[in-house]
């Protein structure tokens, strides 16, 4: 059965909104939750940009059971390892085995901002794989030093390691990225329901480790309205990765997105209160070989009335997958 999870989305909820609805998440019923990790929302619209890890200390207090997880960090620019090593363990501590560390190679719009420029692909894959290696031998006990390629590590070591190892989910969108995530992670984290990711992943000997994706909702009575938020706040989206991945502000993520109509979102983003679409939409991820998707409400104004739905309508269909 395919595990759904509530997404808090940084980028369009202030942050202590954010811990109310993940409590309220646990309370209707979903079965984990994740938050994205940004500096910039992706629009200036949406409007907001918290602190991911300081939202995830007061979860971790608002919620009993549920578990939580980075949906994802960048240890390669903004953060060095070391430090998100740390952060994670924390938090595995703070849950008592609740924590997943969710990481990926990052996008331009949240690493920009320390000023030392947006590495090619290829390097930020090498620049990650060499990340990854260094939080591994962190979560592993005893000190580390490195001088590596990138990354400089000297004499660390974690004090306050939690019960449970850590579990690293790793993000890919590609066959570089997909071979790392075999390398390193516990599971894998997809944007898209592709099931050649998914098959590439098993056949590299991921097969039986978990495989997360993301479906965007926009929940309302109304579904003309609905498509309009969805187009005001979601139109960034339909650009794909290899673009969102370059883009270094919300006012370039506008600009790209001027053309983009709100069919064009409708067409990827089940919109009103028709339970169906949404079905289908996680029925795709379920059938490309994924065993968690993670739904995100578009609008923070409409949580509650996408939580009360969910409770009743949404959750006991799910369910049924």
């Amino acid at each position: 059965m395919v595990e759904i999870g509530y997404t808090m989305l940084c980028e369009q909820t202030p942050a202590r909104q954010l811990v109310r609805d993940v409590a309220t998440a646990e309370e209707v019923g979903f079965s984990y939750a994740v938050i994205s990790d940004h500096y910039f929302p992706w629009l200036e619209e949406m409007g907001h940009s918290p602190y991911a890890w300081s939202v995830l200390g007061a979860a971790a207090q608002a919620t009993r059971e549920l578990p939580l997880m980075t949906y994802v960090t960048c240890p390669i620019m903004r953060y060095h390892p070391a430090v998100v090593a740390q952060k994670a363990a924390t938090m595995g501590a703070l849950t008592e085995g609740r924590f997943t560390l969710g990481l990926g190679a990052g996008e331009n719009l949240n690493e920009h901002v320390v000023g030392t420029g947006w590495p090619p692909v290829d390097t930020r894959h090498a620049m990650f794989a060499e990340a990854l290696e260094i939080i591994r031998a962190l979560f592993d006990g005893g000190y580390v030093t490195r001088r590596g390629d990138f990354f400089q590590v000297d004499s660390a070591k974690l004090y306050d390691l939690p019960g449970e190892r850590v579990p690293l989910a790793v993000a890919a969108s590609g066959s570089q990225s997909v071979a790392i995530a075999d390398e390193y992670g516990d599971a894998l984290v997809a944007i898209d329901p592709d099931p050649a990711l998914v098959r590439a992943f098993a056949a590299d000997g991921g097969g039986g480790r978990p495989v997360y994706g993301q479906l965007a909702v926009s929940f309302g009575p109304d579904p003309e309205e609905a498509r309009r938020r969805a187009h005001r706040l979601w139109r960034w989206s339909v650009a794909g990765w290899k673009v969102m991945a370059e883009l270094p502000a919300p006012v370039n993520f506008s600009a790209h997105a001027e053309t983009v109509r709100p069919e064009d979102v409708a067409a990827k983003v089940p919109c009103g209160p028709d339970v169906d679409p949404v079905v289908e939409g996680v029925r795709a991820y379920v059938e490309a070989g994924f065993t968690h998707v993670a739904l995100v409400q578009i609008g923070h104004e409409h949580q509650d009335a996408f939580f009360d739905w969910s409770e009743k309508e949404l959750l006991p269909t799910l369910r049924d997958l």
